[in-house]
């Protein structure tokens, strides 16, 4: 989608503005707390910041992974869990109120026993839709209607600004279609992923029995699904590939479209998307509609059937009953992450609430859970940081003046969005009841969908935010030029009650946060748009190409790095390894300018810069199981955690400082080699 969003699960971590009256418990340092001083920092800085606390909290069995984002991410639960009980509890809360909506939407999803008792009864309609098709024209319409609620089959589409008009929305179409997500599942003959598509078509077949078709049948229909699936991936492109904004951007008319598709009718079809009328498209991936073409009559219309009742079912799965949500959790947490057991009811049903309603839970938990003054302390940060970023721009060796007056004016125009949005979507439209939690979430993903579609042909409204405050995570928008950093709960875990100190704040909330995602607008991929959001070249051509240089040293050196036996896709991620190189240089900086720094004062025998580096460290302290590594590395534009510090801190002159680091240890890089861009 056009909104990027950086911090990979999550990075927003934050601090207590509110002062606490009762007697504060003895500090114990985190910093102090955290790290393993059997593993030298010279050989892996990662686990040297985090290994004691890895040690004490191994990963639960119904998690990919622990960590500083799991800690807080659990504290929202609990915050968002009080909101949904207690508007459950609210049984004469005016039909249509936020509380509700809320409230209802959370007793569905807690009712296990009515949930396992209609079955599949909620997409029983819907089947009936997909048994009637009897031909191309009545395929295209189905798939058009799937798609608005909630369905990604055969294709994506997507209401979003123009790349190159960025105060136009336009129609948008990418490759998709697949159920194991990315096309190298479906090719790469290591032995673990050869073993997932064998248990890919094991568990269609599975599925497919659990909606009532006998044993055979069902293997027929898995063989099935698996090769249109495999031809879809064939005409896809890898991962990589997706990110070079140019070659994704293929405009042409509604007409245009037609020709090169000439066995879909765009015009009917964008009319079942919800598209009255329309001009123009943007076809990410002109060979894949291409090959679309052809596979919409060389498959037959029964193979077809078969592939979109196996999409609506693997849509809706985690919302039937239990022995279909019970495969579905098998395959893609168990086989696919290496997760054990589900998490609990509860915790699953808070987080579909929140995932589907999240607009009205948020007007909630920010009166109930948001200190005051989080907006502006935040706001603080940033600008701070922006100031630095500035000042590293002018100073900038390999840059020209001519580029560098262009770069500082896009630098000023990146609006910061952080808290809480300053309006709220409005959801009166939404009807819930406690009477089918499917049907509930179907109704949100309808909502979702309109909301989207109706987008076409309108100002792009740029006050509007793609983050709950109540969501864990931060993204950089580069069609506005904007950040987007939730408030979330203002919680650094081991602080509760008192002011972090600035290494920590500027190590986290700086670093890692505001100025990895100012450098998303100075990525390989948010360099090519300027300070209007529109994708247009404001480099000089010397300039560009020493950028590219510089950006290569960065993608060679996360290619070396290796999680098991597959190593890093350094392409892929390049544009999250130059943000987080960005953020923690920058929020170092910002940090420089404070008195703790200037004062060098010493915090449990940590000077200023050991406790920043740590506090970085402390920022991405993520331990994740293998199998959710492997699939990370497939399928993620974000390095491992260990990588995002380990990486980027050995290109700092001022860590190898901090922590004597010598020639030949492994987090040493030569001059040469060491990555230096903002």
């Amino acid at each position: 989608m056009k909104i990027i969003q950086k911090i990979a699960t999550v990075t927003l971590i934050t601090l207590n503005l509110v002062g606490c009256a009762k007697k504060e418990a003895p500090f114990v340092d985190p910093l102090i707390t955290n790290r393993d001083t059997t593993i030298s920092p010279s050989e892996d800085f990662f686990h040297y910041a985090n290994g004691g606390w890895f040690k004490q909290h191994p990963i639960p069995s119904s998690e990919r992974s622990n960590g500083i984002f799991r800690m807080i991410q659990d504290t929202i639960n609990n915050q968002i869990k009080s909101i949904c009980e207690t508007s459950a509890k609210e049984t004469s809360a005016e039909k249509g109120s936020n509380k509700q909506k809320i409230g209802d939407f959370y007793a569905s999803a807690m009712d296990s026993v009515t949930i396992d008792k209609v079955g599949i009864t909620p997409l029983k309609s819907e089947f009936a839709t997909i048994d009637a098709i009897s031909d191309v024209p009545s395929l295209l319409k189905t798939i058009g209607h799937l798609h608005t609620i909630g369905s990604g089959a055969a294709f994506t589409f997507y209401v979003s600004q123009d790349d190159k008009i960025s105060s136009k929305n336009a129609l948008q179409f990418m490759q998709g279609g697949l159920g194991l997500g990315q096309r190298d599942y479906y090719f790469n003959t290591d032995a673990e992923t050869v073993n997932i598509r064998a248990e890919y078509v094991k568990h269609i077949q599975a599925m497919m029995q659990l909606l009532g078709v006998n044993s055979t049948e069902a293997a027929q229909n898995a063989t099935s699904i698996m090769k249109l699936e495999t031809d879809l991936a064939k005409a896809s492109r890898k991962l990589e590939a997706l990110r070079d904004p140019v070659k994704n951007y293929n405009k042409m008319s509604v007409a245009q479209f037609k020709t090169l598709t000439p066995n879909i009718d765009w015009s009917t079809t964008l009319k079942d998307l919800g598209i009255a009328k329309a001009d123009s498209v943007i076809v990410g991936q002109p060979e894949f509609y291409k090959a679309l073409n052809g596979y919409i009559k060389s498959y037959s219309i029964a193979d077809w059937k078969t592939y979109l009742k196996w999409d609506l079912v693997n849509t809706y799965a985690s919302y039937l009953n239990k022995d279909i949500e019970n495969q579905n959790f098998k395959f893609y947490s168990t086989v696919m992450g290496g997760v054990k057991k589900q998490k609990p009811r509860w915790k699953r049903s808070v987080e579909q609430t929140d995932g589907s309603l999240g607009e009205l839970i948020g007007q909630l938990y920010v009166k109930d859970y948001l200190p005051a003054g989080s907006k502006e302390k935040l706001l603080e940060i940033g600008n701070n940081i922006r100031d630095v970023y500035a000042e590293h721009i002018k100073k900038l060796d390999w840059m020209s003046a001519e580029t560098k007056v262009k770069a500082l004016n896009k630098l000023s125009k990146i609006v910061m969005k952080v808290g809480y949005p300053d309006k709220w979507k409005d959801m009166s439209s939404v009807v819930i009841d406690r009477k089918s939690y499917c049907k509930n979430v179907m109704a949100a993903n309808v909502w979702q969908y309109h909301y989207m579609t109706n987008k076409y042909g309108k100002p792009v409204d740029r006050t509007e935010w793609s983050m709950y405050p109540q969501t864990y995570n931060a993204y950089y928008n580069p069609s506005n030029n904007e950040i987007c950093v939730p408030a979330c709960n203002i919680l650094v875990p081991g602080y509760e009650g008192r002011m972090p100190d600035d290494a920590i704040l500027y190590g986290i909330i700086g670093g890692s946060t505001f100025g990895h995602e100012i450098t998303h607008g100075f990525d390989d991929q948010g360099s090519q748009y300027d300070e209007k959001g529109n994708l247009n070249n404001w480099w000089t051509a010397e300039d560009l190409k020493k950028f590219k240089i510089k950006t290569g040293l960065i993608v060679s050196q996360f290619n070396n790095y290796k999680v098991g036996d597959k190593n890093i896709n350094g392409s892929a991620t390049q544009g999250e390894n130059i943000a987080d190189l960005g953020g923690v240089v920058m929020g170092y900086e910002a940090f420089k300018k404070t008195k703790q720094y200037t004062s060098k004062e010493v915090i449990s025998k940590l000077n200023p810069d050991q406790r920043y580096f740590l506090a970085y460290g402390y920022a991405w302290m993520v331990n994740t199981n293998k199998e959710a590594l492997s699939q990370q590395i497939m399928s993620d534009v974000h390095a491992p955690a260990q990588y995002r510090i380990n990486g980027p801190l050995s290109n700092i002159p001022e860590f190898y400082k901090a922590f004597n680091i010598k020639p030949g240890s492994p987090m040493y890089q030569p001059d040469s080699l060491r990555v230096v861009i903002w």
